[in-house]
């Protein structure tokens, strides 16, 4: 059977020790994709070992696989410690998982948390993972999105890190039918066959008719009709407000990050993943951040991370 790729995030952030905890409790083990020095003593903590991974090699019982990108300075791994060369260590552990994930015979990649601060610090370009995704397949970076699922609900962000007048000025008819796209083809891989979308107003009350403005009858009421002539169920353009509170809908269409984040993350909290979706390689990651505060202490929760493994496979989580 194939497996999937855990990439362990920024690796003085809680990233290693949750990424070792779910991958010794899954039912259906994760590669683990980061430095040996800095899982090789969280492995042995727990009674495993760590050895090379070989494509196509089974899960052995006490063995946690690794692929060793050798990517850090074992004098840079300092739990608690924000860093360039940690930024930059978690683009390389991301990439080597994106890149083996391209080549086939794997079902997916999971990344554990990230911190922009330490990725700019190492002087890389970066806006989170879905225009990292999209850079590393080659797909033009207006068709990859980020889907938030957590709490009961799943959210597509037509646009994600950016000012909010920026994001606004960049909403299409175009850009908001790709998003919607996406997402029917991700909940399809969730097991929903025909999924209901709602799509989110971008002004109150979805500009009221033109009292607050024509931007949903310029952009989101196309976008509208654009996916229902893809055959999709789909309502909207409705209130934010309302549209969630409206029963029946698999999956929503958000058009700025808070208003996808929040009822999310109010809902959800750390448990939330976050997946990226459109590149073509499926692509999931945690809700929460890298808790420098409580990195090296043990203390992480690992539900995040074994969530999102969930989505590609079976974990004792999943099968409870």
């Amino acid at each position: 059977m194939s497996r999937v790729l855990l990439a362990i995030g920024d690796p003085n952030g809680i990233g290693p020790e949750i990424a070792v905890a779910a991958a010794t409790r899954a039912v259906d083990p994760p590669v683990l994709v980061g430095d040996h020095h800095v899982l090789a003593d969280l492995a042995a903590a727990r009674g495993f070992r760590l050895r090379e991974h070989r494509p196509g090699a089974p899960a052995e019982p006490g063995v946690l696989d690794l692929v060793d990108v050798g990517h850090l300075p074992p004098d840079e791994f300092r739990p608690g410690v924000l860093s360039a060369e940690a930024g930059s260590a978690t683009i390389a552990y991301v990439s080597r998982a994106v890149t083996l994930a391209l080549g086939g015979g794997y079902r997916g990649v999971v990344a554990c948390p990230h911190s922009e601060t330490a990725v700019h610090a190492a002087g890389i370009a970066f806006r989170g993972y879905p225009p990292l995704i999209a850079q590393l397949t080659g797909v033009p970076e207006d068709r990859v999105f980020l889907l938030l699922s957590g709490g009961g609900l799943n959210i597509v962000h037509t646009t994600l890190h950016e000012r909010l007048a920026d994001a606004l000025a960049r909403l299409t008819p175009e850009l908001v039918t790709a998003a919607g796209l996406a997402l029917g083809e991700a909940l399809r891989t969730f097991g929903i066959d025909t999924p209901r979308l709602g799509v989110f107003g971008i002004n109150p009350h979805a500009g009221e008719g033109g009292l607050f403005g024509s931007d949903d009858e310029r952009v989101t009421a196309p976008a509208v009709a654009a996916l229902a002539s893809h055959g999709l169920d789909v309502t909207g353009p409705t209130g934010a407000d309302v549209l969630l509170t409206t029963p029946g809908h698999h999956g929503f269409v958000a058009h700025y990050h808070d208003q996808g984040h929040i009822p999310i993350k109010l809902l959800a909290g750390r448990t939330a993943t976050a997946l990226t979706v459109g590149a073509g390689v499926p692509f999931c990651s945690v809700g929460h951040g890298t808790a420098f505060d409580i990195a090296g202490r043990g203390v992480a929760d690992p539900t995040a991370v074994e969530r999102a493994l969930g989505r590609f496979g079976r974990t004792k989580e999943t099968t409870a």
